[in-house]
């Protein structure tokens, strides 16, 4: 694995500036997004956290999405209102992928956007302040499901260059062992908060995450041919929203 592979992730995924030679492919960004996602998830558990307490548990809940689609340039939430747009409506498949090209935002995708960030405000606001964990794993969990698009054989739809460049870049041991390191690291720290139980429903949330970014992926394959930039940040918004709606259902 390159040494550079971090700095290609950062790059791409938010908004850090990096040496310029140190960041000039994308090899490197799929494989490395899930420790993105830690470092972006611990900024914004803080800011979170700090907000609920110095305010409001609605207050903290508001700043963390916010420096979340800060930190990320909106990024992911683009994808997810091109890929509402290239889903929702009834057109053929080389329509769906010219709209997503669009830079302009239609009116699924603009409903989407509002209805995904309410959900992760609401949930994120029940969380907090006491179980900020799960902001962070929500967040190293959508890195997770878009790094599953780097595997080897995953399809990508015609006219993707980002897909075509991140295509077969992350091996099936690699992933695995994000996932485990990433619920060894979640799972242990909520474990020594507040105990097993707890343990195991953050990472029953985790898995549920995943499970919407699997549905999501299978649907845009079927529909658009295979996976886009867009798809991949969609994929990472549902993860996210789904992680925090369990995890707020099921932790006290």
């Amino acid at each position: 694995m390159r040494w550079t592979g971090p700095l290609e992730s950062a790059a791409l995924l938010t908004i850090l500036r990096v040496p310029a030679r140190a960041a000039q492919g994308t090899r490197g960004v799929l494989p490395w997004a899930p420790l993105v996602g830690l470092v972006l998830g611990a900024v914004a558990s803080g800011t979170a956290v700090l907000g609920a307490r110095l305010i409001s548990p609605f207050t903290g809940a508001v700043l963390g999405v916010a420096v979340l689609a800060i930190l990320t340039r909106g990024l992911h939430l683009d994808g997810l209102a091109d890929t509402a747009d290239g889903l929702g409506a009834l057109r053929g498949r080389e329509r769906a992928l010219e709209v997503m090209h669009q830079s302009d935002i239609g009116p699924f995708g603009v409903l989407t956007i509002v209805l995904t960030v309410l959900v992760q405000v609401a949930c994120l606001t029940v969380l907090l302040p006491g179980q900020w964990l799960g902001l962070v794993t929500a967040v190293v969990t959508a890195r997770l499901a878009m790094a599953r698009t780097g595997l080897p054989g995953t399809p990508m739809a015609a006219g993707s260059s980002l897909g075509r460049a991140v295509a077969g870049t992350v091996s099936p041991v690699w992933l695995a062992g994000c996932v485990v390191a990433a619920g060894v690291v979640a799972g242990g720290t909520q474990w020594l908060l507040t105990g097993p139980a707890d343990a195991a429903r953050l990472l029953a949330a985790a898995a549920a995450g995943l499970l919407a970014a699997e549905l999501l992926r299978s649907r845009a394959v079927a529909r658009l041919g295979g996976v886009t930039g867009d798809v991949m940040g969609a994929m990472g918004e549902a993860a996210a929203a789904a992680t925090l709606l369990v995890a707020a259902a099921v932790l006290p």
